[in-house]
């Protein structure tokens, strides 16, 4: 039985029109919706929510005194091609990339961490392992 779905992914921020633009163009989406706080951002494969906070900090990657409670998991097909694009629309490479052969650990400009990667398995409903 299905208790709830995934309605959108919010990530809080200093500047929410910043984040949504990057992230818009990250995924090839747009933003669908802009208010004062929050910027909505629409893509093929689901809806992110950039929210501007009073006193934000960004999270420190992989530990600190601020540590990332969540991250994304990007599929792309080439890794250096897809840094390369991330990088150009404002990412950073994060310090620590502990299997960069498999993974990119880079973070958003809000600081934000998030992988691409080419290994993602693809699970069916109601399956857990592949």
């Amino acid at each position: 039985m299905t208790i709830a779905r995934l309605g959108l992914i919010t990530l809080d921020c200093a500047d929410h029109d910043e984040l949504a633009s990057f992230w818009a163009r990250l995924l090839g989406g747009e933003i669908a919706y802009r208010a004062d706080t929050v910027a909505v951002v629409r893509s093929e494969r689901g809806v992110l929510a950039a929210v501007a906070v009073p006193g934000y900090r960004p999270p420190t990657w992989p530990n600190g005194p601020t540590p990332s409670h969540i991250h994304l998991d990007l599929v792309v097909d080439d890794l250096d091609s897809g840094e390369r694009e991330a990088l150009g629309l404002g990412a950073r490479r994060a310090a620590t990339q502990p299997d960069p052969d498999r993974w990119r650990v880079l973070l958003d400009p809000a600081g934000h961490p998030f992988c691409l990667t080419t290994h993602i398995p693809l699970f069916p409903l109601g399956v857990l392992t592949p």
